[in-house]
């Protein structure tokens, strides 16, 4: 079983903050998403922490028996100077030395964040010239229009999300999808209000990003658990 708790953040570098425990081994759904993260996970007694980037599709998990894990989703528009997020889509990097109480990032030792410091953790990480934000990423993102030439709104999207500007409205638009059938709107009414062209866009599109059916996600399917989804104030 898959237990998860989150909260959103008041840090414009900060998404949310999830923690997560499971009591026994199995698979999960890792529905796509646009927003990396740095993560923190024990297992068997030992702790792992790793960058994982955005996801472009979904996939299947493994998820390990009696562990603990702990996640900082960054917002659109912050990223590391060092580590191109180019690098990071679909897949994650691994800090190459990890203790019970520190980890290496950019060469330098760290304390092991948790889930009620993450934003005092993500500011330090700020003064040190680690992590930065560009917000008219986040407002371009967000549908705002940027006072800015189209091409540069381009290069500093990809630059700080490893996406482009349509990749992260698709994923998202799926991702909102996915809420609303949950929550037992039908799929002809989603497919009105998030402006897919019919239904079968609609079908392909869960079936891409959030790797269910519309009939699935209604039911509340549960014999395979989904990764965090979670309404948004936009």
């Amino acid at each position: 079983m898959l237990e998860v708790e989150h909260r959103p953040s008041d840090s414009p570098y900060v998404e949310r903050v999830w923690r997560g425990r499971t009591a026994l081994a199995g698979h999960m759904t890792s529905v796509a998403t646009s927003n990396w993260e740095l993560t923190v996970w024990t297992h068997h007694g030992r702790v792992h922490v790793a960058a994982r980037g955005p996801e472009t599709a979904a996939s299947v998990a493994e998820v390990p028996e009696n562990s603990d894990s702990f996640g900082i989703s960054f917002s659109h528009g912050t990223s590391m100077p060092h580590l191109p997020l180019s690098r990071l889509v679909d897949t994650q990097l691994d800090s190459p030395h990890v203790s019970a109480r520190t980890f290496a990032l950019r060469g330098e030792e760290w304390p092991l964040p948790h889930y009620d410091n993450a934003e005092q953790f993500v500011a330090r990480l700020v003064r040190a010239g680690v992590l930065v934000h560009d917000p008219l990423v986040a407002e371009t993102v967000a549908g705002e229009t940027p006072q800015v030439g189209a091409r540069s709104v381009q290069r500093r999207v990809a630059a700080t999300t490893g996406l482009t500007r349509g990749a992260i409205q698709r994923i998202e638009r799926a991702r909102q999808a996915a809420i609303l059938l949950g929550e037992g709107m039908a799929p002809l009414d989603v497919t009105h209000r998030l402006g897919y062209f019919d239904q079968p866009h609609l079908a392909r599109s869960l079936r891409r990003f959030i790797g269910r059916t519309a009939t699935r996600l209604r039911r509340g399917d549960t014999a395979e658990p989904l990764s965090l989804l979670y309404k948004t104030t936009s």
